[in-house]
C-alpha cells in the first residue's frame, strides 16, 4: 500500500533544485499545466504523454519552492494560517504531477518511465531537503509551536502543528551545517539506490520464464494450463522475431510471478520443474549480475544507519519507531517472537503431516521449499477435504468485488456505480463513484487487478487526489492496485481465497481514503503510523470469510449455483491450517528487516547473504522455509515505506483481530453501533490524533493479543 500526500509525504516523494534553475520550455498542451475539467478530476490519462513529465515536475518544484520562500520571508510575525496552512496550500502542481507518475511507474511503466525515475530521484530527494532544511521556515514553525498554549487551535490543528515541527526535526532542522549537508548527500543516495533496487527486482522477475511442452503439464488443471497457454501467446504476439515466435508456439509459459508460479507449486507432478522456478523466484536479485541487489540493499541499510547516528539516534529502527504505536526495537521484537515461536513449532508439524503423505505415496525424497504448495494441498485435502480448485468457480473478481461492495454497503451504506465513460491509463482499469448512505459523493474507486510484465508485484493502494476540507470540499481519487490471475478465454478471473482476502484488504485501505474526512489534505486516509494504517485495510479482511458475505456473492461462474454450506463449513475449519507456514515466513521476514535496520553506523558494508543467513540461522528457521522475502527482492523495506515497518501487519493484525472480536461479542458482524464507531474514529479520522487514541475510541480499550493467538491457531488449540 502505498500514499503519495503533499508536504509530510513531500516528505515522502518530493525533492529540491537550484532555485537559479531555468524551468525548460514546457511541452506544448502540457495536461498538467491545466485545470482538469473531467469527470471528477480523474487525470485525463489518454492526453498525458512520457514527456509531458519532467516539465511538469520541474515547474512543480520551482513554483513550490517559490511558495516556501514566500511564506518563510514573510515580513508579518508567523500565525497558523499564514504559515501552517500556507504549506498546506503549497505544491499543488507538483503533488498533481507525483500522483499520475508514481502510480503509473508502478503499475504500467514502461523504459522511459523507468529513465525519468532515475533521472527524478536525486532532484526530488534535493527539492525535498531544500524544503525541510530551510531555517527561515523551521523558525517560524518553531515559534508557532512555542506559543501553542496561547493559540485558539483546534485538536486538528494541534497535531498538524506538532506533525509539522516533528517533521523538520527528524529531518535535521536542529542540526549543523556540516551535519545538513551530511543528510542531504545520503538522502539522495538512498533515493537512488532505492530506485535501482525496484527496478532490478522488476528486471529480475520478468527475467526469468520456464517453457513447456505439453508433455510437461502433468497434475496441472486445464485453468492452469490455459493461463500458460495465454502468457505464452502473448510472448509470441509481442515477439520481435521469426525465432522468438517459434520459441513460444504451441508453449506454455510459467513465471515467478506468484499468479504464475503459486499454481504450478501446487499442482506440478514435476518435482524437478518445481524446484527449477521457485530457485529462480528466490534467487530474485542474488545472481552476480548487472540487476544484483546484494550490494545495494547492503548499502541502503548503511546509509540508513548513518543518517541516524547523524540524527542522534542509536539505530535507524530506534529513529523510525519513535513516530510507531510500538516505541522501540525491543518491543517489536518482543511482539514478533510472541507468535515466533508458536508458529515455528506449528510449522515443524507441518512438515511431519506432509512428509507422512510422501512417504505413503511410495517417494524416496524429504520435503523441500519446492513442495510445500503441493504438499500442504495434500494434506488440506486429507483433513478437510478442501479442494482450493473446487473453490475457484464461486470466486470470479466480479462476484468478489460486489462482494466487498455488499459489505461496506452493510456496513455504513455506501453504494458503487460503475462509470464506462472516463479513460483510464490502461485497458484493465475499471471506474467506480462511491457514495455516501444519503447519496452524496465521497469519491472515486478505481481496480486495476491483473498480473502484467510491466507492473511491478503484490498489491497497494494509492492516491491520484487527495481529501481536504480546508479551500472547500475536495474528495479523493483512489485505486487498488493487484496480480490476480487474467481472464481466459470467455472464462472470468477466477481467485484464490487467498486472492480474495488480498482483495479484501487493499479495498480496506481503499475506504480508509475514500471515507477520510480532514481539514488538511496532509492528515487524511493513510497517513498514519504504519503499525496502525494497517489496521482499517486487516479488519476488512475478516469478513471476507463471513458465511453471510460468502453466500451473498459467491456464485458458481457458469451454473449460478450459491456456494454450498458444506465448502463454507470445509472453508472455515481449514482456516487455521497452514498457520505455521504463513506466519512463519512472515515472521521470518520481519525479523530480517529488523536485523537490518539496528546495525549500528560505524559496522561495516554487510555481505547480504551472510547476514541474512546469520539473521535466519539466529531464529532456527527450517530448511523447508523461505522468508516470505530475502533482501534482495525485499522490496517493501529496500524500495518502499516499510523499513523497520515490516512488522507492521502482525501489529495491525492484533489490533484488527481485536477489533473484530468486539462485532463477534455484539453477536453482529455488522452491528450499526460498532460500525459508525469504526468508521467516525478509524477511517474518517486520518493522522489527525494519536493512533492509540483512536483505537481506544473505537474498542473501549487498548488491544490484546489474545484474539490473534487464537484466530490463528497459535494459542495451543489443534486445527
Amino acid at each position: 500500500m502505498k500514499k503519495l500526500l503533499f508536504f509530510a509525504a513531500i516528505v515522502l516523494l518530493s525533492a529540491c533544485q537550484n532555485q537559479t534553475e531555468k524551468t525548460e520550455m514546457p511541452v506544448s498542451d502540457n495536461p498538467f499545466f491545466e485545470e482538469w475539467d473531467t469527470p471528477f478530476e480523474v487525470p485525463p490519462f489518454n492526453e498525458i504523454k512520457n514527456e509531458h513529465y519532467m516539465p511538469a515536475f520541474k515547474k512543480g518544484m520551482e513554483e513550490n519552492l517559490a511558495e516556501i520562500d514566500a511564506i518563510a520571508n514573510n515580513a508579518e510575525a508567523p500565525t497558523f494560517a499564514n504559515t501552517i496552512e500556507e504549506m498546506e496550500r503549497s505544491g499543488k502542481l507538483l503533488t498533481k504531477v507525483q500522483g499520475v507518475f508514481y502510480n503509473l511507474a508502478g503499475s504500467n511503466t514502461n523504459p522511459k518511465l523507468q529513465e525519468l525515475q532515475r533521472e527524478l530521484s536525486p532532484l526530488l530527494s534535493a527539492h525535498r531537503d531544500k524544503i525541510i532544511l530551510n531555517e527561515a521556515l523551521f523558525n517560524r514553525v518553531e515559534t508557532i509551536w512555542q506559543a501553542r498554549e496561547n493559540l485558539d487551535l483546534t485538536n486538528e490543528q494541534r497535531k498538524l502543528l506538532e506533525d509539522r515541527r516533528k517533521s523538520f526535526v527528524r529531518s535535521g532542522a536542529l542540526l549543523n551545517k556540516e551535519q545538513k549537508a551530511q543528510i542531504t548527500e545520503i538522502n539522495s543516495k538512498i533515493s537512488e539506490l532505492t530506485t535501482a533496487f525496484g527496478q532490478n527486482l522488476l528486471a529480475e522477475t520478468n527475467g526469468f520464464e520456464i517453457i513447456l511442452d505439453k508433455a510437461d503439464l502433468d497434475g496441472l488443471s486445464d485453468g492452469t494450463i490455459a493461463a500458460a497457454a495465454e502468457t505464452a501467446a502473448q510472448k509470441m504476439e509481442k515477439a520481435e522475431t521469426e525465432d522468438e515466435k517459434t520459441k513460444y508456439q504451441d508453449k506454455y509459459v510459467f513465471t515467478p510471478h506468484r499468479s504464475s508460479m503459486y499454481p504450478f507449486l501446487t499442482e506440478s507432478n514435476r518435482r524437478d520443474l518445481r524446484e527449477k522456478l521457485y530457485k529462480a523466484y528466490v534467487q530474485r536479485g542474488d545472481n552476480d549480475n548487472k540487476t544484483d541487489n546484494k550490494k545495494i540493499a547492503a548499502k541502503i541499510a548503511k546509509l540508513r544507519a548513518e543518517r541516524a547516528q547523524i540524527m542522534g539516534y542509536e539505530t535507524y529502527a530506534h529513529f523510525v519507531l519513535e513516530e510507531r504505536m510500538l516505541k522501540t526495537p525491543t518491543e517489536v521484537y518482543n511482539l514478533l517472537m510472541q507468535l515466533w515461536r508458536p508458529a515455528l513449532e506449528r510449522a515443524k508439524v507441518e512438515v511431519t503431516d506432509m512428509q507422512a503423505i510422501v512417504d505413503a505415496e511410495g517417494h524416496d525424497f524429504e520435503i523441500a521449499a519446492w513442495d510445500w504448495w503441493q504438499y500442504s494441498e495434500k494434506v488440506r485435502k486429507a483433513k478437510y477435504d478442501l479442494d482450493e480448485a473446487a473453490l475457484k468457480p464461486y470466486l470470479s473478481l466480479d462476484n468478489v468485488l460486489n462482494g466487498v461492495f455488499e459489505t461496506t454497503n452493510k456496513l455504513w451504506g455506501l453504494t458503487f456505480t460503475e462509470l464506462f465513460d472516463i479513460n483510464t491509463y490502461h485497458p484493465d482499469a475499471r471506474v467506480w463513484e462511491v457514495k455516501d448512505k444519503d447519496g452524496s459523493h465521497l469519491g472515486i474507486f478505481i481496480g486495476d487487478y491483473f498480473t502484467r510484465s510491466n507492473k511491478r508485484g503484490g498489491a497497494w493502494m494509492s492516491s491520484f487526489k487527495g481529501q481536504s476540507n480546508l479551500d472547500g470540499k475536495e474528495r479523493p481519487v483512489v485505486v487498488n492496485v493487484c496480480n490476480f490471475p487474467a481472464p481466459v478465454g470467455d472464462d472470468p478471473s477466477l481467485l484464490s481465497f487467498e486472492n480474495v482476502t488480498t482483495l479484501f484488504h487493499e479495498f480496506g485501505h481503499a475506504m480508509h481514503g475514500i471515507l477520510t474526512n480532514v481539514t488538511y489534505s496532509s492528515m487524511a486516509g493513510t497517513s498514519g503510523p504504519r503499525d496502525f494504517t494497517e489496521f482499517p485495510a486487516q479488519i476488512l479482511e475478516h469478513w471476507a470469510s463471513e458465511p453471510e458475505i460468502l453466500k451473498s456473492f459467491a456464485t458458481h461462474y457458469k451454473t449460478g449455483e450459491v456456494i454450498p454450506d458444506a465448502l463454507i463449513d470445509k472453508l472455515l475449519k481449514a482456516s487455521k491450517f497452514n498457520q505455521g507456514f504463513a506466519n512463519t515466513e512472515y515472521l521470518a521476514a520481519s525479523l530480517l528487516d529488523m536485523d537490518w535496520h539496528t546495525i549500528k553506523a560505524e559496522e561495516e558494508l554487510k555481505d547480504t547473504d551472510a547476514f541474512e543467513e546469520a539473521s535466519l540461522s539466529k531464529i532456527g528457521l527450517i530448511d523447508e522455509i523461505a522468508p516470505r522475502y530475502r533482501s534482495t527482492y525485499f522490496a517493501h523495506i529496500f524500495a518502499g515505506g516499510y523499513a523497520a515497518g515490516y512488522y507492521s501487519y502482525v501489529h495491525s493484525a492484533v489490533l484488527d483481530s481485536d477489533g473484530f472480536e468486539a462485532f463477534k461479542e455484539a453477536g453482529d458482524v455488522f452491528n450499526p453501533e460498532l460500525a459508525a464507531k469504526l468508521r467516525t474514529h478509524v477511517y474518517e479520522k486520518g493522522s489527525t490524533e494519536e493512533a492509540m487514541e483512536l483505537y481506544k475510541q473505537f474498542r473501549g480499550r487498548e488491544p490484546k493479543i489474545d484474539a490473534l493467538l487464537k484466530v490463528r491457531g497459535l494459542d495451543g488449540s489443534t486445527d
